[in-house]
């Protein structure tokens, strides 16, 4: 659902999940809520961009202006995809687990926003333009400091989530965590915290922001070391049957082809790390195109010697029919191609000339004319 805070439209619930087709009911209700959440937070980076251009200190802003701008963009590009996808209603289940994709997938803005999905991206978007309203909007004199305490609350809990139970995120928003309680504190004793949780807001926002990267970094790493561990194995159970494959060609064709069938063994688990993960992938696709070869080049000459027995025999249907097999030349021919077929191991170059030559033995002759002419 898609509800209002001050006047601010919220991101709307994302329907569905990655390769499931989401109801359409729920697709149509986040198409318009999110089309409104685009139009709110364009709309706040425009002020915020003009209130910085006038702000003395505008020019420390525009670095994080510009990438929540940029994060916008691409979640802007997104949902114009995913409106054209949706064709005013016309999707069908295809459409829909496409549409699935297009919300939980990855985005790419150029910015390493590849790492996040659009849900991801549009709470991370959300996360800068506060930081950014923080620094250039915050007055500690009219600042209602109890209802930023409630919403810095708010954000330390999502950031513990986010944190899971890896040591040193958990580290870092307990740090965050400590000094929140410090401000309390102090505020509870009358003093002026405007400005420390000024920083504080700050530092929590960009926590979050960092977070949310990290947490869909770790996701895309376990999900990328398990499709390298299926295919690892679907090679390794492929492989067997190569060799079985490349020791029937050696045993059945005259000179077989010399291709080695990778270990794909030597490979080793997929490893831990992303820059290593993506260059074992490739050695993984590799290994593939490899076993791709192999299969074509060895059973090419078997498919080959299979198709010339089987032409040989309509052959000598054709030539029993049309009465040619009773010729002593056509009878030697066909004696001749099927020791060579039937040879093991088959010279399937020899084998391919005496079929085509038995072919040429059989064919059809013109029979004469009425008046004895050939037609």
């Amino acid at each position: 659902m898609t509800g209002t805070t001050s006047g601010r439209a919220q991101a709307p619930a994302a329907p569905g999940r990655l390769g499931e087709a989401a109801p359409a009911e729920e697709l149509a209700e986040y198409l318009v809520g999110l089309d409104r959440w685009l139009t709110d937070r364009r709309a706040d980076l425009d002020r915020l961009d003009t209130a910085a251009q006038a702000s003395a200190t505008g020019d420390t802003l525009t670095p994080d202006l510009v990438l929540a701008l940029t994060m916008w963009q691409a979640i802007r590009t997104r949902a114009d995809e995913l409106v054209a996808v949706w064709d005013s209603g016309r999707a069908d289940v295809v459409a829909r687990e496409k549409m699935s994709q297009l919300v939980w997938g990855r985005l790419d803005s150029g910015l390493g926003s590849a790492l996040v999905s659009l849900v991801e991206a549009v709470t991370l978007c959300d996360a800068m333009i506060g930081q950014v309203r923080v620094r250039l909007a915050f007055d500690p004199s009219t600042a209602d400091d109890v209802a930023r305490l409630r919403e810095l609350r708010a954000a330390l809990v999502r950031c513990e989530d986010l944190a899971g139970v890896e040591p040193e995120p958990l580290a870092a928003v307990a740090a965050l965590r400590d000094r929140e309680r410090r401000l309390v504190e102090q505020a509870a004793r009358g003093a002026d915290v405007g400005g420390p949780l000024a920083e504080l807001e700050a530092a929590t926002a960009r926590a979050e922001r960092d977070l949310i990267v990290q947490v869909s970094q770790r996701r895309t790493l376990v999900t990328g070391r398990a499709a390298a561990r299926s295919t690892f194995d679907a090679l390794e159970t492929r492989e067997p049957t190569l060799h079985d494959l490349a020791d029937r060609c050696r045993r059945e064709i005259v000179r077989p082809p010399k291709l080695a069938v990778p270990d794909v063994s030597r490979l080793g688990p997929p490893p831990e790390t992303r820059t290593e993960l993506d260059a074992y992938v490739e050695r993984l696709g590799a290994v593939q195109r490899a076993f791709d070869a192999v299969a074509d080049a060895y059973s090419a000459p078997l498919r080959e010697r299979a198709e010339l027995r089987y032409r040989l025999e309509q052959a000598r249907a054709a030539a029993d029919a049309n009465g040619r097999s009773a010729s002593p030349t056509v009878r030697a021919g066909y004696e001749e191609a099927t020791a060579a077929v039937e040879q093991t191991p088959c010279d399937v170059d020899q084998s391919r000339f005496l079929v085509e030559q038995y072919l040429y033995l059989t064919r059809d002759l013109p029979h004469p004319g009425p008046e004895g002419t050939r037609r």
